[in-house]
């Protein structure tokens, strides 16, 4: 045939009766066309699992290896990990994550967000790392052309998540204004105008990355009206919620519960995705586990059984599962009463150091290059930088004082004080301050 094969694409009847089940909801109309055609197969791992229960005399569908009825265990490895079992380290983990870790972090969702409502979100899905997380959620609900609202300046891997990867627009809002609070009115209108269009989607990163800062409560009520004032009017509002940085709060109004709570049950027509985990919240960077919750009042037990399925197509036809190691080290860690008395000794560094930067800040106002954006949270904060270049001044900094920071474009530079001890900190930002009088 000239021009080479045609192929046509015929949707599987696994992902049919997935979307079947979503069909008229507002998870299904938001749906990306990858959302629409991803299931989870009945093939290895849904066999396995079956076999797992019922297979009393031999096990022959997973590939791994086993002896004695045990996942095989190098003498090495076993010296190093002596208090856990085969199957808590090499085993596989299953798609979704383990189910105990899964119900656990549920519970705990629900004991850091009093107002949460556990009848409007699933169970969480467990993903390899927060950046995962928005990825596979970007995957099921974002197609090339399609806009997603976010605050301006953002995290910068969301440009790769949402427009290389998926070919979507993403759209900067300024989140403040000139009062040092969130510019209400600019969101409101930016989410608004994307009403009009028939579906909103947005992510809220509180704490922010790069700016430091959470919302009151008076301003997550206004940010939560906004979205119910788009769906009310006819629109679906996707909502991700990146809540990396969540329980890192060191001042008294800034709201404790994640915006995920308010969402989740307001209306039919709005679906929130928390993406959250023990990366940050537990000072596990490397182990790269994060959890997926979705909530919605429009959905029940079987949509989000559905939607769950669907994300556990997406990350099985990527990395398969994560890593079960971590999952059974978290497990330990939250069994562990000594656990609470060890985070909050790490937190209370960390509000130590935020005092100190809040303090320097506070005697330098008036500086006339460098102004801080609000912030009250989290691992940062960050500076906008005026009549100089952001870049411009990283590059200066890190070649005379051998300080390191991160410019945001032209206009912003970042500095992560959760990694600079506090002795350090006032010497460290009276550089930084002096360094943008100098000409260069």
């Amino acid at each position: 045939m000239s021009g080479g094969a045609i192929i046509s694409y015929i949707m599987d009847a696994l992902a049919v009766e997935l979307n079947n089940i979503l069909e008229g909801t507002a998870a299904w109309r938001l749906l990306s066309g990858f959302g629409k055609r991803i299931y989870f197969p009945r093939g290895i791992i849904a066999q396995s699992g079956e076999a797992k229960k019922a297979a009393a005399k031999a096990n022959g569908t997973i590939g791994m290896a086993f002896s004695n009825g045990k996942p095989m265990l190098l003498p090495g490895f076993k010296r190093y990990m002596p208090d856990f079992e085969p199957e808590e380290t090499v085993a596989y983990a299953p798609t979704a994550g383990n189910e105990k870790l899964r119900e656990l972090w549920k519970k705990l969702l629900l004991q850091k967000n009093p107002s949460l409502n556990a009848d409007c979100t699933s169970l969480p899905v467990v993903a390899p790392g927060i950046t995962a997380g928005i990825s596979y959620t970007a995957e099921l609900f974002l197609d090339a052309g399609q806009t997603i609202l976010s605050a301006e300046p953002a995290w910068d891997n969301y440009r790769l998540i949402f427009e290389e990867r998926r070919g979507g627009i993403m759209r900067g809002i300024q989140f403040f204004d000139g009062e040092g609070r969130l510019n209400i009115p600019e969101i409101r209108g930016a989410i608004l105008e994307e009403a009009k269009s028939g579906a909103v989607r947005i992510i809220l990163n509180f704490p922010n990355n790069p700016s430091g800062y959470s919302p009151t409560n008076a301003e997550v009520a206004a940010l939560v009206d906004c979205v119910n004032e788009a769906a009310s009017g006819g629109a679906d509002v996707l909502v991700i919620c990146d809540d990396a940085y969540f329980g890192f709060f060191y001042e008294n109004d800034a709201c404790k519960e994640s915006i995920f709570s308010r969402l989740a049950g307001l209306h039919e027509r709005v679906l929130a995705v928390k993406t959250d985990g023990p990366t940050k919240e537990d000072y596990s960077w490397g182990f790269r586990l994060a959890m997926v919750t979705l909530g919605s009042k429009g959905l029940g037990r079987e949509h989000f059984d559905a939607l769950v399925t669907k994300l556990m197509g997406s990350i099985r036809s990527s990395v398969s599962c994560s890593n079960t190691f971590a999952q059974s080290l978290f497990l330990k860690l939250y069994g562990d009463e000594s656990t609470n008395a060890q985070k909050r000794a790490f937190f209370n560094i960390l509000k130590e150091r935020y005092e100190a930067v809040k303090q320097f800040t506070e005697a330098h106002k008036n500086h006339p290059r460098l102004s801080p954006l609000p912030f009250n949270s989290g691992y940062f904060m960050c500076l906008r930088c005026k009549g100089l270049d952001a870049g411009k001044l990283r590059r200066r900094l890190l070649e005379k004082h051998g300080i390191g920071t991160v410019a945001f474009g032209s206009e912003y530079l970042r500095v992560a004080f959760s990694s600079i001890e506090k002795e350090l900190l006032p010497e460290i930002f009276a550089a930084i301050y002096d360094t943008a009088l100098e000409s260069f």
